[in-house]
């Protein structure tokens, strides 16, 4: 692992470095597991101390767009963000867009796709096989956080039994999460990713900081997005298999790149 510590050191060093003389900066985050620990009422899942606070500075920069893309609803995210000034927040990993106004954009999905998924969360509202089940304008999602291991099992493998036959239908795909399953239509992050960066470069090529921070597996799709466009930073306790560039363990190292962002953004 002290390999990959000095990769990261050496990589945010080049990172931070081509901040000189940048006017503007572009910062993406995932919430659960990125900003905020994990909890099984994901109602209580508040960012680590410290974030909200850097947060708040960067915003307060004005030299950095900050927009928060997550598997949530949008509307979820912003009073667990508590920000001074409200926030853009792509929801439902992207298929929605709550801007700072309060404006909302939803991605319309076919009607036999919304047909499919209202059919499987009648299904599921029955009988969540012991999970928990959440129904999404765009999805049909089971949790299992929290739950003991062999319970855990069972619900996962009767989930993969319900939703994988449901993937040979164009438009609809498994996302696989810590902890859950999700069967869903629309735009994933990866699509958010590259539908912000192209908003705000105007549609050429990148020529300011960019950065996305995630910690799950649905994650990576906005790291490939990102690739040879910005850095990357997996935010994880303990390293996994990742294409992201570096690897940042929260909260300690999470609120040092913060800081350092508003540092450099901030031309101190």
């Amino acid at each position: 692992m002290d390999g990959k510590a000095d990769a990261t050191v050496e990589r945010l060093r080049r990172f931070f470095g081509g901040f000189a003389g940048a006017a503007t900066s572009l910062l993406l985050l995932d919430y659960d597991g990125t900003l905020a620990p994990f909890r099984v009422d994901r109602f209580k899942a508040q960012p680590w101390a410290g974030v909200r606070e850097l947060l708040n500075r960067i915003q307060s920069q004005k030299k950095t767009r900050v927009a928060f893309v997550s598997g949530r609803p949008a509307a979820e995210i912003v009073p667990l963000l508590g920000l001074e000034t409200a926030p853009e927040v792509w929801g439902l990993h992207g298929a929605e867009r709550l801007y700072p106004d309060g404006r909302r954009e939803l991605e319309t999905i076919p009607t036999e796709l919304r047909g499919k998924l209202d059919e499987l969360g009648a299904q599921l509202r029955q009988d969540a096989f012991g999970g928990l089940f959440e129904e999404k304008p765009n999805a049909a999602v089971m949790h299992w956080r929290g739950v003991a291991p062999g319970k855990a099992r069972q619900i996962e493998k009767s989930t993969r039994g319900l939703f994988e036959p449901l993937t040979r239908i164009e438009g609809l795909r498994l996302l696989e999460f810590e902890s859950g399953l999700e069967l869903r239509a629309g735009r994933d992050k990866g699509g958010a990713v590259k539908a912000i960066v192209a908003e705000a470069s105007g549609g050429h090529p990148v020529n300011f900081p960019v950065a996305y921070l995630g910690d799950d597996f649905t994650d990576e799709i906005a790291f490939a997005a990102l690739k040879g466009r910005g850095l990357s930073a997996l935010v994880r306790a303990e390293w996994r298999e990742t294409v992201a560039d570096v690897w940042l363990k929260p909260p300690g190292e999470l609120r040092r790149f913060l800081k350092q962002w508003s540092l450099i953004a901030s031309g101190e």
